[in-house]
């Protein structure tokens, strides 16, 4: 069965950039697991509250296809993309050839983990100078395909991030 493993931060996760691709997702019978750095309640920046199914020090990685990483101001705010745990789990996927995935914030967390260098990647306007430090050609479009890195600019873009998520996973 193919699983993905959808990454929020514990607190002011962007709503609807976790619920439309997670939605998308389980309408094609893919299973998906929520994790974050607390299994108590995290509450989303428009006032969705879940309790994530696993800590992300818990993710097996080899249990799933797809890593996907959800922006929102909690990213920026507790400094996701500077906490070890995110960062050496976009790092251990990409090793392992998992889809590595961010939307919207969270992008840095996988430039951060240098997935991002001398790859195309595109990010929410207040990420685009810290992308390019990292050596990412930032590019202004919706979502944004590099070998198996996708990321998304933002809410907007969060069907059309699962659509290409799911894409990858059908070929």
């Amino acid at each position: 069965m193919t699983k993905i493993l959808m990454v929020i931060a514990p607190k002011n996760f962007r709503d609807d950039e976790l619920s439309i691709p997670k939605k998308f997702f389980e309408s094609k019978k893919i299973q998906v697991d929520v994790a974050s750095t607390t299994k108590d309640k995290a509450t989303g920046m428009l006032g969705t509250v879940l309790k994530p199914d696993l800590l992300i020090k818990d993710a097996v990685l080899d249990e799933y296809e797809v890593v996907v990483f959800v922006g929102g101001i909690g990213v920026e705010d507790l400094r996701i993309y500077e906490n070890p745990e995110f960062v050496q789990l976009a790092k251990k996927a990409h090793l392992k050839a998992k889809v590595v995935a961010a939307i919207c914030i969270a992008p840095k967390i996988l430039a951060s983990a240098g997935l991002l260098k001398n790859k195309k990647a595109t990010v929410f306007s207040s990420g685009i100078s810290f992308l390019k430090e990292k050596g990412a050609t930032v590019v202004n479009q919706d979502v944004v395909q590099d070998g198996m890195v996708i990321t998304a600019s933002g809410p907007q873009a969060s069907h059309k991030f699962a659509e290409t998520i799911y894409n990858m996973l059908e070929r």
